[in-house]
């Protein structure tokens, strides 16, 4: 289950982000990854406002029923209700309008519904067809004025505080993005700074060419939105992204030149999508326990193979079964990692910068069959239990490997994000031993912005039928 991948070649060229000074929101050479500012998310809008409008609203409506009638449509119309409050785009500011098809068909279903049921349960006293078509209209017509009620008292609140934002993206293009965001105050959002490589001469918002200055700028403004105006800007400025996304940004792409169908919403006529760069994901809480569940069992259950292992180990080559190495984790924190020894390094330099002993003439038949199996990485289980560690996340590297594989790989360090895996994504996909760094990377990225309990689950179960046909590493 170990994942490693080919060392840069002797003279390769040091990944350049685009953002050559952006050092604090980069890859860092020892650390691995790092992010400015750790600030909670935004808080969405309270859905309790929407909810008693929806309750007003179906006061309303009942009054064109009997007292029998009315606490039926209540219970349907705030379920209608709570259906609404799910967002069916990541809108900046929300227009009734934009809900009305929505409103008007629940709130039709519920009262056809509510029709069903007292003609089933009660035929004198269904629901003639006016009294129907009342109930829906005035029903409709209040929950409109309602909701639009609420949604023009947040678009003032929003219009007196705009959200302070930072366009990314080349100088000229973002300039014109915030020139013209500024120019429609109504959209709730007001620039305070471009994220550029150069200024590009032409004046307008300043241009921030150095991570002190973004930083500078996200604690003096209270950023909280992030625009990128070039497709290219999401994928090679991954790492400058994720970073501002766990400084608590909300990170929104914007097409600066035409329009396209994958985005779904507008602001000030461009049209936006929201990203969801965040690793803090719903979900970590299970993704925890099934951690803590799977070791721990696991462990009980292959406590005799590890004694079997350690026994054979100490008589066939000599005390110091376990071995211990430092490895980057989570956020660029270090851990010691646990496995059987099956290579004795000449001394700590080598362990620390050789980069695979999967040849070594000198490694004894046991050694190299813990090695072909993954047996060797049963200690890891331990890892896992403590925290240091989960099943499944992207494999671990020296601080020496991390370093070069940083600089010379896109999105290299943006791995971190994760606590580090027994096995993942990447490993399932056949990159273990000598492979590519590159690919490792983005298997690992994918993974991460993908995660899901059941990714988990899958890749799992990959892994136990991949170790059947294991040829180790």
């Amino acid at each position: 289950m170990t994942a490693e991948s080919t060392v840069p070649s002797p003279g390769a060229q040091p990944w350049d982000p685009g953002f050559p000074n952006l050092k604090l929101l980069s890859a860092r050479a020892a650390g691995g990854f790092r992010f400015p500012l750790r600030r909670p998310p935004a808080r969405p809008a309270s859905p309790l406002p929407l909810l008693a409008a929806d309750l007003f609203a179906a006061l309303v409506g009942a009054v064109a029923l009997d007292e029998t009638a009315r606490r039926p449509v209540l219970v349907a119309a705030l379920v209608s209700g709570a259906l609404l409050l799910r967002p069916h785009t990541a809108r900046l500011v929300p227009a009734v309008l934009d809900e009305l098809p929505a409103v008007c068909g629940r709130i039709a279903v519920a009262w056809l519904g509510l029709a069903a049921l007292l003609a089933a349960s009660a035929p004198e006293r269904a629901l003639s067809a006016r009294t129907l078509l009342f109930g829906v209209a005035l029903h409709a017509a209040a929950a409109c004025a309602g909701r639009g009620a609420v949604h023009w008292r947040r678009r003032v609140a929003l219009l007196r505080r705009p959200r302070t934002a930072l366009v990314i993206g080349p100088a000229a293009t973002a300039q014109r993005v915030a020139a013209a965001l500024l120019r429609h105050p109504r959209c709730g959002v007001r620039p305070v700074g471009v994220v550029a490589e150069r200024p590009d001469g032409h004046g307008g918002l300043p241009v921030l060419t150095s991570g002190e200055e973004v930083e500078r700028a996200l604690i003096q403004n209270g950023v909280r939105a992030v625009l990128t105006v070039d497709p290219s800007v999401r994928t090679g400025k991954g790492p400058l992204l994720r970073a501002l996304a766990e400084s608590g940004c909300t990170v929104w792409e914007l097409d600066a030149d035409s329009p396209s169908y994958e985005m779904r919403d507008q602001l000030a006529g461009f049209a936006v999508r929201r990203l969801d760069l965040g690793s803090r994901r719903r979900g970590s809480i299970g993704k925890r326990l099934l951690d803590v569940v799977v070791s721990g069992t696991l462990l009980m259950l292959v406590s005799p193979v590890l004694l079997g292992c350690a026994l054979v180990l100490r008589r066939t080559d000599g005390p110091g079964v376990v071995f211990r190495q430092e490895r980057t984790g989570r956020d660029g924190h270090p851990f010691t990692l646990l496995k059987f020894r099956t290579h004795r390094p000449v001394d700590e330099h080598e362990a620390a910068t050789r980069w695979s002993v999967a040849g070594e003439l000198r490694m004894s038949p046991f050694c190299r069959f813990l090695r072909q199996t993954s047996l060797d990485e049963l200690l890891q289980l331990w890892n896992v239990l403590r925290g240091d560690m989960s099943l499944v996340g992207p494999r671990p590297e020296r601080p020496y490997f991390v370093a070069q594989f940083s600089k010379a790989h896109p999105g290299y360090a943006a791995r971190h994000r994760m606590r580090t895996g027994i096995t993942g994504l990447a490993q399932i996909h056949g990159l273990r031993g000598d492979t590519s760094i590159e690919d490792r990377a983005r298997f690992d990225n994918a993974y991460i912005d993908n995660w899901s309990l059941w990714q988990d689950i899958c890749v799992l179960l990959r892994t136990a039928a991949a170790l059947v046909r294991s040829t180790g590493s």
